[in-house]
């Protein structure tokens, strides 16, 4: 690598402090989403969280919508990061119910983020293309988990993301600290597979 390479490839100071300062803000964005919804407040409760005034979040988000789009990107990267550090069993049957367990766990740990990323709960906001590319391919690794256990008619896709995000949801709105709805992912991996 040249020395031209490596200085391409570190980032500036400058671009260093922005990371830092955006990942402040969607941190903080995310803790008023678990304490008071996600349109249970405003920017300027976001900012007064991370120490500036509501113009100079407009530098980073130049609305809430343009925020709500900064959190669900940054949702999908969370989801991918936990599916590539998550081991993948051979047997289909039981890499089905891995990935259902996996995305179970990711929906009921943090509610805001399920509404935001699976249940388009904000009015008006409309992900940005870049950031359903990511949503895209998370669906994509389901689907992937499917084909690996035969499943590859698309309504039997769409059927297995409906059970899986209805399971989600109950698990959310009925037992957010508890495992009512997770206890029945082999029993929908079984429905799923089972002859027809």
């Amino acid at each position: 690598m040249s020395v031209t390479d490596t200085a391409a490839a570190t980032p500036s100071p400058r671009a260093v402090r922005r990371q830092e300062t955006v990942r402040r803000i969607l941190d903080a964005a995310w803790a008023l989403s678990r304490e008071r919804g996600l349109t249970g407040w405003t920017l300027r409760d976001l900012g007064a969280e991370v120490g500036m005034r509501a113009p100079s979040l407009y530098v980073y988000a130049e609305s809430k919508n343009a925020l709500f789009d900064l959190m669900f990107a940054d949702g999908y990267r969370q989801l991918a990061e936990r599916i590539e550090a998550t081991e993948r069993p051979d047997d289909p049957r039981a890499l089905m119910g891995t990935a259902a367990r996996l995305y179970l766990t990711f929906a009921a740990e943090e509610p805001a983020r399920f509404q935001l990323l699976f249940q388009f709960t904000a009015p008006g906001f409309e992900p940005s293309p870049e950031s359903m590319a990511l949503a895209g391919r998370a669906v994509g690794d389901l689907a992937e988990v499917l084909v690996v256990a035969g499943v590859d008619d698309p309504a039997e896709v769409d059927l297995w993301t409906a059970v899986l995000t209805g399971l989600a949801s109950q698990q959310v709105a009925n037992d957010p600290d508890g495992d009512r709805w997770l206890r029945l992912v082999d029993t929908a991996v079984d429905r799923l597979l089972a002859p027809h």
